[in-house]
Parts: C-alpha cells; structure tokens; sequence
C-alpha cells in the first residue's frame, strides 16, 4: 500500500468517526445516560457538546463525571500517564450550577459553558494548588486566578484538573518536577515522552480527560508536546494572551496558549482568553489586533491561492528523521493540492547571525512572581535552601541565582536591540517573498524514549517564534513509525492569527491525521 493511499484511507476514517459522533449530536434520543456521555466523551468538540447540551440530551454534570471517570481509569491506574496533579474537587458542584443556570434561561452561560478545562500546573487558580511542578510552592494557595484562568470560568468552562510540568518549566525534554513523582508518560507509546514542560497538558488533552487544555510556552512548550500527542498547539503572539498570574520561566518570552484535539477548538479557546489586561502591560496592544472571532477564519478552502514558504533548516539537519522529513514531504504536496503555492527553499540563515539575548533572568521574573505569593518562598536562595525540589534540577537553580543582572540598561539595550533585528529580518522573509506563513516540522525527531537526553531531540521551536514574538501553530501531520505522532507548524508575522488559524485548519480538513490514542479507549 502506497503512504498516499494509506493516508487516504486513514483521513477516510477519522471522517466516518466525526459523522458518528455527529450522528450521536443530531440523533432524537432521550436525555443522555452516564453511558451515553461516555460515547462523546472521547474526541467530542466544545461545538458538539454544546449541541448536545442545548437539546438537553447531555448535562455539565455527566461530562465532567464521564472526564474524572477517565481519569480515574487511566491516570494512575491503566497505562498510568502521570499527567494530573490535582483534580478539582468541586467541578461537580460547578457543573451543577451551570445545568441548573441553563435549566432557567434555556441559555448557555458562555462561550465555553460547562466544558471541562485542563490547566497547566504554572497557572494560579486559587481554589488549587499551583505548584509550577516544585514541592517548594506547593503548601501555600494562590491569592487568586490567573488571567486566563479568570475568563475561562467567566465562558463558563469547568477548571476538571490541573496537569504536570516539567519544573519550573525548565526542560523542553521531558515532563518530570518534584511536586508530582515519576515521569508524564506519552500516551501514544507509554515508554516515551510527551516532551517537556507542557507534557502534562498534552497527554491529558490527548487521553480525554478533558476538552481542551491551556498550556505556556517560552521557546517550546505548546507547540512540542502538542506535537508529541497529535494536538494543535497555538502560541499567540506576545501581548495577546496575559502572563499575569502564569509563573514565569523568561517573563518576555512567556505566553500562554490553547492546547486542543481541533484548530476549531483551539480557535474557540482563543476567543475566550486573548485580550487586555492591565496586569500586564504587554497586552495593551491587543485590542486592536483581536477580530470578532477567531471562528470566522475557520475556512477549510483557506489554502486555494495562499502562498508558503519552506523552512528546510530543520529537515536538512543531519540528524533529521528520515521518516519526518517524508512525512513532511507529504504535508507540502497536500498543501500544494489544496491549493497553495509552495516556495521551497526559504532563506533564512540570518539566525545563525543575530544575537538574541534577553533583558530579564529567571531569577528576577520569579522572585517578582513569589511577592504575589505570600507565605511562599519569597527568593530564589529560600527555593534552593528548601532542598524541595528535583535533583535534575537542582545545579541549573543554582547556576540561575547567580544571575544578578535581570533588567540591567545595558544588557537591556543589547537585548532590545538584538530583538528588533531578528525581527526585521523575519518580517523581511514574509513580505518580500509575499509569503501567508512558514512552514516547518514541528519536531525533526519522534517522541524520545523516557529517560533518553542523547539521542537528537528534534526540537525546532526554540528560535523563530520565541525570539521574534510572532505567533505559530502546530497542527497533527501524521505519524512515524505506526504510531508516534509528528507536527506541522505554520508561523507567520506578529497578530497573523486568523491567518494561521484558517491555513491550519485548512489543511487540518483535508489531511484529518489526528486519531486518539489506543492506549485510553473510550470506557463504553
């Protein structure tokens, strides 16, 4: 069987599984049983449940309870992924309140009503512990929400549980802290990793225990374990979403984003959360640059006349895996067939020239981040002095304390200056080749086995979206190997979301490579 044929087939599938859980929405049935929201559970939309809700054949209460049952089933018992540290232990109330609301107005209460959020252990909730993955900030309570967090539960959505780190976001690698024990397992191959940081998120999104996820990234941590579980993973440009309440790793580097099994999804969840904040000062431009909706550019003709341009840096690497680089051979004939044009090569060799240095430390952005945190460690030196923390990380701690010179003018000057260039130049590449986005394999390299950091990791997000501020989204494209998920990435100029949304989705529905893990079948 040719990989075209295959590929067919398998877009075949996942299309026949959507018209079945559209079938589930559409069907005249009576109000659903636990069993029934178990049959949605797995894979279902936030637009198919809202469906569901509104013709009364599914309630808040049996989703969230259909979600803890997965957790319960698969978390620490099962395949035992690792990705949950707390559950909320009021989503159920809360869910009960929202049934309870729409039984009164016949209306939804919001954009996200009554949807089981998962949400990153590094985002305050101050009804749960948030413990940026260490046992040093895990006795004291936020005083409040994170920004982000506060318009989810303002939409309506459900905050089911918060999800595994790696420490202090330190590791693009590996999901792994101190506060929860053991590594976050990949829930397509249980002996490999979802990558780092936001691994506990992915998993989480991927296995269905819950809708949709959040997740934060400073130079990977959306974009890689989206890739890792067969997500769609969107980092915004910087001053989209907030960064108050989020503990920081690089403050200018940081965003939060949707972590979600759909670009519709993820379009949906950044409806809900992007916008002003006067908490963080980065945001003050965003409300000229968000559109009514970012749904409306969910156009699955968005490819016909678009122009992209190929980033071959990252499959040219001698360590590339060949099985990536035909995968994404294969995603570049599927764009050209639905329409773009394809401009293979772009250069873009001028990031091997710009010094990109940051203006603050992490030393500085946590400590500011501890003040808010009273009866927490308030330094760095008192985390490192608490011993509570894991031993992987305990040398590079050390290293960062003594970076004394976070928001120094000079280093400052250097950093903005570096910044600017980068981000001139990449501006360049787009608009003299009149290009709509980039495109890039995500990872160059599988998911890694658990435990290995020698063997190439394939990481690609580390320099284009990071140092330049612009936006990018991965999108599933397809897998190596039978069943390791890999990732397409689309980036394009600072507040181009609705482009990227519509050009992912685009070749989102005419590829429909995401399919759900065997390792956490539906509990029906």
């Amino acid at each position: 069987m040719n990989a075209h044929r295959a590929t067919s087939i398998v877009a075949t599938v996942a299309r026949w599984r959507a018209l079945i859980l559209l079938v589930l929405v559409s069907a005249a049935v009576a109000p659903a049983s636990p069993l029934a929201a178990q049959d949605v559970a797995t894979e279902a939309t936030i637009e198919q449940l809202h469906a569901l809700m509104q013709s009364r054949r599914l309630t808040a209460v049996e989703l969230v309870q259909a979600y803890l049952d997965r957790i319960e089933a698969y978390d620490k018992r099962g395949p035992s992924l690792n990705a949950i540290t707390v559950i909320n232990p009021n989503a159920l109330a809360r869910a009960a309140q929202l049934d309870a609301e729409f039984a009164r107005t016949g209306r939804l209460t919001g954009l996200l009503h009554g949807i089981p959020v998962i949400v990153k252990d590094n985002y305050d909730t101050a009804d749960l512990v948030t413990a940026a993955g260490s046992r040093a900030l895990a006795d004291v309570l936020p005083t409040d929400d994170a920004f982000m967090v506060r318009r989810l539960r303002e939409a309506g959505a459900i905050v089911i549980a918060k999800s595994n780190m790696a420490e202090f976001a330190f590791s693009p690698y590996e999901t792994v802290g101190s506060f929860l024990p053991g590594y976050t397992f990949n829930p397509y191959a249980l002996n490999r990793v979802p990558a780092g940081s936001s691994g506990g998120t992915a998993a989480a999104v991927a296995a269905s225990f819950g809708t949709v996820g959040l997740g934060t990234d400073t130079g990977n941590s959306v974009r890689g374990p989206s890739s890792h579980a067969s997500l769609v993973g969107i980092r915004p440009t910087i001053g989209l979403t907030s960064r108050d309440g989020i503990a920081p790793l690089y403050l200018e580097r940081d965003v939060g984003g949707p972590m979600t099994r759909t670009v519709a999804d993820g379009a949906r969840v950044l409806d809900v959360v992007a916008g002003y904040d006067p908490a963080d000062t980065a945001t003050a431009h965003a409300r000229a640059h968000i559109p009514a909706t970012y749904t409306a550019s969910l156009d699955a003709g968005a490819l016909r006349g678009a122009r992209i341009g190929v980033v071959r840096i990252y499959t040219d690497s001698e360590t590339a895996d060949s099985a990536i680089v035909r995968l994404f051979d294969a995603a570049l004939r599927d764009l050209e067939r639905a329409g773009a044009t394809i401009i293979d090569r772009v250069d873009v060799s001028f990031i091997d020239s710009i010094q990109v240095r940051l203006c603050s430390s992490f030393r500085a952005d946590i400590e500011a981040y501890l003040r808010t945190r009273p009866g927490a460690p308030q330094t760095l030196a008192e985390i490192i002095e608490s011993e509570r923390y894991h031993v992987t990380v305990g040398d590079r701690l050390r290293s960062l304390a003594r970076d004394t010179m976070g928001g120094d003018p000079e280093r400052c000057r250097v950093a903005a200056e570096g910044k600017a260039q980068f981000m001139e130049r990449l501006r360049g590449v787009l608009h003299e080749q009149r290009l709509d986005a980039l495109v890039y394999p995500t990872w160059s390299n599988p998911p890694r086995l658990i435990g290995d950091l020698r063997s190439p990791h394939g990481d690609n997000n580390q320099v284009l979206a990071p140092r330049s501020g612009f936006p990018a989204i991965t999108v599933p494209m397809g897998y190596t190997y039978g069943t390791l998920p890999a990732g397409l990435q689309f980036l394009g100029d600072a507040w181009t979301e609705p482009r990227l949304i519509a050009l992912a989705y685009a070749y989102e529905q005419a590829t429909l490579h995401r399919r759900p893990p065997a390792t956490t079948p539906s509990l029906r």
